[in-house]
């Protein structure tokens, strides 16, 4: 193994080894009522009302689901002008849950592709929409609803800050991809895990921010805005860089609330993009997700 896999190597198991070190309970299984919503596996296009309007989104029922065990719940977001079809192929969580790992995928769409964040009045309530698509999932399928996580690539991640703070009561943890943003007003009690993923030579989504074009959206610093997260979640002390040779680094947080973690993987010289070339950004995320879920009391 030549150095650059062993740098990539000990990142990614650094972060599994710390996110598996926080899980309460993952060993076990999800410890619910019984349930009885048989339904075939597979790719369908959803409808509902939010907000008096109807909503979208796509469905993904991984093979051998049996109507019976609850399984966990990844919520997609599609990046400005995107769409759920793209962002099912541009993330890979379907393919990812059907080779085994067996979790329901559901992929979300804007109206007119973009999200409400920041939010402007006028336009559909997408915090109400995400929490409205958690229970229409719920009551069609067996839905584990301690392990809802929430991701998203560029908007899609700055929305999925946003539902970090209005829906941290629903969602057992986050991770936005090229887009964190800072916790807005109106955060939930509890803590709630983040990972981010961010290329450092994004010319979008800039790793430094204060983008002059941009307005509202892309104000703070990848680094800022993990640290309002680290504030957020009660972490202690500053930032911790581990900086190994090759493209990917890590900065963390430690000693967070409630077994929460903040981190962000950083890659060098990549652009705006959901990568799986320098680091599985796919697998790296589920892991996380499977490290975390809300507790009993929650």
């Amino acid at each position: 193994m030549n150095l650059r896999m062993k740098s990539v190597s000990s990142v990614v198991a650094a972060l599994v080894l710390v996110g598996a070190s926080s899980a309460h309970g993952q060993g076990r299984a999800a410890a619910s009522a019984s349930c009885n919503l048989p339904r075939e596996s597979g790719v369908s296009s959803q409808q509902l009302m939010s907000g008096g309007r109807p909503r979208m989104y796509r469905l993904f029922v991984p093979p051998g689901y049996d109507g019976h065990e609850r399984l966990a719940l990844v919520l997609d977001l599609h990046g400005s002008g995107g769409s759920s079809a793209g962002q099912s192929r541009n993330s890979g969580f379907e393919m990812l849950s059907a080779s085994g790992e067996r979790f329901i995928v559901a992929t979300l769409d804007a109206v007119d592709a973009r999200w409400n964040v920041p939010i402007q009045n006028g336009r559909p309530d997408d915090v109400a929409y995400v929490s409205d698509v958690i229970d229409h999932v719920a009551a069609r399928l067996c839905t584990d609803v301690a392990r809802v996580y929430a991701t998203g690539f560029s908007g899609g991640a700055r929305m999925t800050s946003l539902l970090g703070c209005r829906l941290g009561a629903r969602l057992a943890a986050i991770a936005p991809v090229s887009g964190l943003r800072l916790p807005s007003a109106g955060c939930s009690g509890r803590a709630i895990p983040v990972l981010t993923f961010h290329g450092l030579a994004d010319p979008q989504n800039t790793y430094d921010g204060h983008v002059p074009d941009r307005g509202d959206e892309w104000v703070e610093s990848v680094p800022d805005a993990l640290a309002g997260w680290a504030r957020r979640d009660s972490c202690k002390g500053n930032a911790i860089l581990d900086d190994p040779p090759g493209p990917l680094s890590t900065m963390r947080y430690d000693l967070c609330a409630d077994g929460s973690e903040v981190r962000m993987i950083r890659i060098d010289g990549l652009g705006h993009a959901w990568t799986r070339k320098e680091v599985d950004t796919t697998a790296v995320m589920w892991q996380f997700f499977k490290s975390h879920r809300l507790n009993e009391a929650h």
